[in-house]
């Protein structure tokens, strides 16, 4: 479920962390009782608050109410736990904005998106420890379908709770608004198996079709359907009594449900199904979420002994020195010298967070139920984190000497770079290069990405301070890299670099060529396209006939086609992109007739590129024409040459409909 609002920075964009592109205004400022540890400077951070109840809602007092109304996000739910207790649970704003009913924190559920995979893992740790599942075991022994094999390597439960099987993305189906459309999750499995793109273990790429996988193996190999399994071996031990992986919901929890928003002055969205539910299909409350919570700080708790629950919080993977490693499902977020292990999630209304300081023994719980303006919620989440630890567990920014090798380091990172978290065989590739990061080399030896903002909308300055190490010039942040035989394999940031990571764009995906000529192409055909219609009404209008006939006449109008139906092509996706980013329920199957017409519009344009082809050479050959209408058949002939070689690349044109 993660940042699925837009495809193209769902594959990239959004895939950093939001405070990049965070609004300068949005934080809100404490009131004069509550300082907060960030106004502090940052080598020497305000002396640690005491983390109580009532210095924790008086936080939250000063901090929520304003973030709420400047971001226009209906309603949150906050809960802090410490030492196998609730310390607080807070609601603010609204559940239901038109009714004005309140966020109550006990009886209001929230979607926490992604964070349903920590269920989803517990669970598959739970059969471990009975014996019934290997982690290391080929999961197509456990799966009554089959993984084609790929790369000599099977795919194992570790890869799957580390996010390194390898699949490509999928996003058909990944949310729907209307029930009938659902599939049991057997049924959703095997509608079709992602594409494997990288070998097993080798680089993370967040998969929900992995998560999904996981869970279904947990109803087979316990005999119990998903739903079902979660409520008895979770919720019940645990008295999570206002919670359920059922959709749509059941009629006792139906009425707590909070409205989902795209902003609160804006009408609710309908009750989202996730149609492979282990992914992201939970609904809870805070109150709920809270009990969850304390069950992990007590090391499983009532749900895992001891050492299972250990596995789930070492370090399973760890692609960068110096930078947050992943658990079996639970990615480090350590912060201020800290463990910190969690998960965040979203769907398209709600968007939360789950910290859990595990050798300190606090939770931190957040959800909210809209967007916001220019995705406030993600930008609040991450502040909401960030100013918690700060407050609560405060460290002095080190102050650590520029690299020696920031210079040459710096140069050999600048380019352009894909997510890991990317398709290759259908038209989500397109996203990938649209959602492109380029690292900068700087005259000061320091890299700015292009992706990663400041409050100002400035690229951040990242400075060297290790081999392939560096750190936000103006925080704590910190980015690496992974580098062989003096090149860039990938990089990531902070606490995404367990699951995703950029990775340099080959040729075929490069924009730092592709625009520019792409943009020359456009042009050229739009010019030819709109001229034509012109051009004709003038020679009507003077009865000027050029005295073009048989073939040549055929091939010039043929060109001329097919620049026109370049320009219908681009509308029609253009129109399919505005409807996808209105809702990713979109992505139900409703755009398949207008896709496969949009196909159907680029093979009549191939062929149109041949008659181009001809008429170019025909022109050339012939003799008699102007140079520049010489050059301009062959500028034509090119430009539809590269836009259909692009529209192919990106897998425009495909015999399957699925992605």
């Amino acid at each position: 479920m993660w940042k699925v609002r837009l495809l193209a920075l769902l594959m990239t964009a959004l895939a950093l962390p939001a405070t990049a592109q965070s609004p300068a205004d949005l934080k809100p400022t404490p009131p004069a009782q509550v300082p907060a540890a960030s106004e502090a400077p940052a080598s020497a951070p305000a002396p640690a608050s005491t983390l109580t109840k009532a210095d924790v809602d008086t936080w939250l007092d000063g901090y929520m109410p304003y973030a709420l109304q400047t971001g226009d996000i209906a309603g949150a739910v906050v809960v802090v736990v410490k030492d196998g207790q609730v310390l607080t649970q807070r609601g603010f704003g609204y559940a239901d904005v038109k009714e004005k009913k309140p966020v109550d924190p006990a009886g209001t559920l929230f979607r926490p998106g992604s964070i349903s995979k920590l269920f989803t893992w517990t669970a598959v740790m739970q059969q471990v420890q009975a014996g019934k599942l290997d982690l290391d075991r080929d999961v197509n022994d456990y799966l009554d379908y089959k993984i084609p094999p790929a790369f000599g390597k099977p795919i194992t439960l570790r890869h799957i709770m580390t996010h390194t099987p390898g699949f490509e993305e999928t996003a058909k189906y990944l949310l729907l608004n209307d029930p009938k459309l659902a599939k049991p999750l057997g049924e959703a499995m095997k509608r079709w198996v992602p594409t494997r793109i990288y070998a097993p273990g080798q680089i993370p790429a967040y998969s929900n079709y992995g998560a999904s996988m996981a869970g279904y193996i947990v109803e087979r190999v316990s005999g119990e359907p998903f739903a079902q399994y979660i409520q008895n071996h979770i919720f019940t031990p645990l008295g999570m009594q206002h919670s359920t992986f059922v959709q749509p919901l059941p009629a006792n929890l139906a009425g707590g449900m909070s409205k989902g928003y795209e902003q609160a002055s804006k009408d609710p969205q309908p009750f989202e199904i996730i149609d492979m539910s282990p992914a992201g299909a939970l609904s809870a409350t805070g109150a709920d979420m809270a009990q969850f919570m304390i069950a992990h700080l007590a090391h499983g708790g009532p749900l895992l002994d001891k050492a299972t629950a250990e596995q789930m919080y070492a370090n399973a993977n760890t692609p960068y020195p110096g930078l947050p490693s992943m658990g079996l499902g639970f990615y480090h977020e350590d912060r201020n010298g800290h463990r910190v292990v969690g998960h965040g999630g979203d769907t398209d209304v709600f968007h939360s967070d789950l910290h859990l300081f595990i050798d300190d023994g606090v939770g931190l719980y957040m959800s909210f139920n809209s967007a916001g303006r220019e995705a406030a919620a993600h930008v609040l989440r991450e502040h909401v984190f960030v100013d918690f630890t700060d407050r609560y567990f405060p460290q002095p920014k080190p102050e650590l000497p520029t690299a020696p090798t920031a210079k040459e380091h710096a140069q050999v990172m600048a380019g352009h770079y894909v997510s890991s978290r990317g398709s290759e065989t259908n038209f989500m590739r397109l996203f990938s290069l649209l959602g492109e990061a380029q690292i900068v080399a700087n005259d000061d030896d320091t890299i700015t990405v292009s992706a990663l903002l400041d409050a100002a909308r400035v690229p951040k300055r990242w400075r060297e301070i290790g081999p392939w190490l560096w750190q936000d010039a103006e925080g704590k942040e910190r980015l690496a890299a992974v580098v062989k035989d003096g090149k860039v394999v990938m990089f990531s940031i902070g606490a995404y670099a367990p699951i995703i990571e950029f990775v340099p764009a080959p040729g075929s995906l490069n924009a730092g060529w592709i625009t520019p000529v792409m943009a020359v192409a456009l042009g050229v055909l739009a010019l030819t396209a709109l001229s034509w219609p012109v051009v004709a009404l003038v020679r009507r209008r003077y009865r000027y006939n050029p005295g073009i006939t048989g073939r040549p006449l055929v091939l010039h109008r043929a060109t001329r086609a097919a620049a026109w139906l370049v320009l219908v092509f681009v509308l029609g996706w253009g129109i399919m992109l505005s409807v996808i980013n209105h809702g990713v329920d979109a992505l139900d199957g409703r755009l398949d007739i207008w896709m496969r017409l949009m196909q159907l519009v680029l093979l009549a344009t191939i062929a149109g590129t041949v008659a181009a082809l001809w008429n170019a050479y025909d022109i050339a050959t012939r003799g008699g024409r102007r140079p520049w209408a010489t050059a301009w058949a062959v500028l034509v002939a090119l430009s539809l040459v590269f836009f259909v070689w692009a529209a192919i690349n990106v897998k425009l044109l495909t015999a399957s409909l699925n992605f």
